[in-house]
């Protein structure tokens, strides 16, 4: 009888443990889970935006477009990311390198709503771009991006909605 005694000493911490510690252990685990996808898809959504941002900056950077041309692209990125929307808002920088010419970096910054997780991309740009302050809001009906040709070969872009 005493090794029953001496099993249920030594197995009934061990139970408990478990008990305890493996609830909260997937629970913890899955909370990491769900913040990298949620990281990787509003990184996607950056993504994409840089990318449109900088085609329409591109397009409108071409010589055989006439100033005054303006250009409005719809968001195609989610509304919502796990049912939080997001906002977003770009900041312009210009940037020399060696060949002493200068180029400027768009750098996009995204943010889900309530849960705070934000990202970043860039998205280099020649010299002659201007970005308009804007905000892009992902649940706003009319989220995108618009880009105008002005005088002397100048690109200006901003969120729209």
């Amino acid at each position: 009888m005493p090794h029953v005694t001496i099993e249920y000493v030594i197995m009934l911490p061990l139970l408990i443990l478990q008990v305890i510690l493996f609830p909260l252990t997937a629970g913890w685990l899955m909370n990491i889970w769900v913040d990298s996808r949620r990281t990787l898809a509003l990184q996607e959504a950056a993504s994409n935006l840089g990318s449109t941002i900088q085609q329409i900056y591109l397009t409108l950077n071409h010589t055989t477009i006439p100033v005054g041309t303006t250009i409005t692209q719809k968001s195609n990125v989610p509304a919502f990311i796990e049912d939080y929307s997001y906002t977003g808002n770009a900041t312009l920088k210009t940037v020399s390198n060696l060949a002493s010419s200068s180029s400027k970096v768009l750098t996009i910054t995204l943010r889900l709503r309530t849960v705070g997780t934000t990202v970043t991309t860039s998205v280099i740009m020649g010299q002659n771009v201007q970005w308009q302050e804007s905000t892009f809001t992902s649940n706003s009906t009319k989220a995108g991006i618009s880009g105008a040709k002005k005088l002397a070969g100048t690109v200006s872009l901003s969120f729209t909605g």
